[in-house]
């Protein structure tokens, strides 16, 4: 497995598959090309058919600035390797192409091209299953943090330590900010307004709303485009934030605890993008705000004294039922109902290690049979399902606004 670096990368929101990655490959291929007078990019499948509403060609111009730029879109389109993919070309003055390069966006901002779209970053991890870990972990008598810091080296909390200052950071500036997402859906920012209820609710349930509060406000700061930190993805960026933050505030941890569950909860993610996906493009959402629920539940579970069998059985839940959720974004912008599944998977979350943290640690579903289960789930998954925009409530919801768009326009 990768380095933790590789999970939890510092970015421009809205998209870690849509932005995110053409965003790298783009700046890549701009600076093998030098010379070049323009480009011309071709989008397929997800990243055609939800690009817009994801940024996805602004991303692109940008990282191509200031050279031309001209894009074509090929939503009907599905190369073999993975359902995000674009070709990038670059072209002379007399339009003749320079070279060419096809590169496909697998997830977390992480690229591949066809010569190494099987071979990883330098493996840090020696193992590679849940079930490995915990029978190292056990024989050496370490926690799972512990496990990280031996195969990352102490190098890794300094990384980890910019990782929570900018989800702290994201927190905190979608807590202050109000008005409408950009996008077509006149979305109203609501994280201000659910952390003023939450300062006036009654006690018991005030902790509940607080977190509902950051985690909206994350992904509302990924959603208007601003930075946040995948956790495993952008779209499901709120929900290991929100966690650890409530935490902290409940239980006066110091950043010491904090940076422990990240290092937790990134092994989660870790063990989840290297053994299944975390590609909304290729599993559905259950990749993404399922993985961040058990990444959550896991850095939950630790932060409140549970083991690691308890952790891992925590984990397994947050990603168990998730199983089958679908990425449906309507009209292709990540806010309906990727903000509130934020909200309501960090809430998941907890839910999980408190359960976790009654049993016994003996569960007869492990982490990495629920890994696999995901994989083929979302293999199953028609790909109208798969961040398409073309089913679910990105369908019946668009359906839904065109028949109001008729009505107001036939009471004028």
């Amino acid at each position: 497995m990768e380095s933790l670096k590789e999970l939890y990368k510092i970015g421009m929101g809205p998209s870690s598959s849509h932005t995110m990655g053409p965003r790298k490959a783009a700046e890549d291929f701009n600076g093998r090309y030098p010379k070049a007078m323009s480009f011309r990019v071709t989008l397929y499948g997800s990243l055609a058919a939800t690009g817009k509403g994801h940024l996805t060609d602004f991303a692109v111009k940008e990282a191509l600035y200031p050279k031309p730029v001209s894009i074509s879109w090929e939503p009907a389109v599905f190369l073999p390797r993975h359902p995000n993919a674009l070709k990038l070309e670059a072209l002379d003055q007399a339009g003749h192409v320079l070279g060419a390069e096809t590169v496909y966006s697998v997830g977390g901002g992480a690229v591949r091209t066809d010569e190494n779209f099987k071979i990883h970053s330098r493996a840090v991890y020696p193992l590679h299953s849940m079930e490995a870990i915990l029978k190292y972990t056990s024989q050496n008598k370490m926690l799972l943090w512990q496990y990280v810091e031996e195969c990352e080296g102490p190098e890794i909390w300094e990384y980890l330590k910019e990782v929570w200052a900018a989800m702290q950071g994201t927190m905190s500036r979608g807590l202050q900010r109000s008005g409408v997402l950009p996008g077509s859906l006149n979305l109203e920012r609501k994280a201000r307004k659910y952390l003023h209820k939450a300062e006036t609710s009654p006690r018991y349930v005030r902790r509940i709303n607080n977190l509902f509060a950051y985690a909206l406000a994350c992904a509302e700061e990924n959603a208007s485009g601003g930075q946040v930190v995948t956790a495993p993805t952008c779209g499901s960026c709120g929900v290991v934030p929100s966690v650890c933050r409530l935490m902290k505030e409940v239980y006066e941890f110091d950043d010491t605890v904090i940076l422990h569950a990240l290092a937790t909860a990134g092994l989660m993610g870790n063990l989840a993008k290297t053994n299944a996906s975390i590609s909304g493009a290729e599993v559905g959402c259950q990749g993404e705000v399922g993985v961040a629920c058990a990444m959550a539940a896991a850095a939950s579970c630790q932060m409140e004294g549970g083991d690691n069998r308890r952790i891992a059985y925590a984990a397994e839940m947050g990603l168990e039922h998730h199983l089958g959720l679908t990425c449906d974004p309507v009209d292709g912008l990540v806010q309906i109902p990727c903000i509130e599944r934020n909200a309501l998977a960090a809430s998941r979350a907890l839910d999980c290690a408190t359960y976790a943290l009654m049993s016994d640690g003996d569960n007869r579903v492990s982490y990495d049979d629920v890994l696999a289960t995901m994989m083929q789930t979302g293999l199953d998954m028609h790909h109208d399902y798969r961040e398409t925009s073309r089913g679910g409530l990105a369908r019946f919801f668009k359906r839904h606004l065109l028949k109001l768009k008729r009505r107001r326009k036939h009471k004028k």
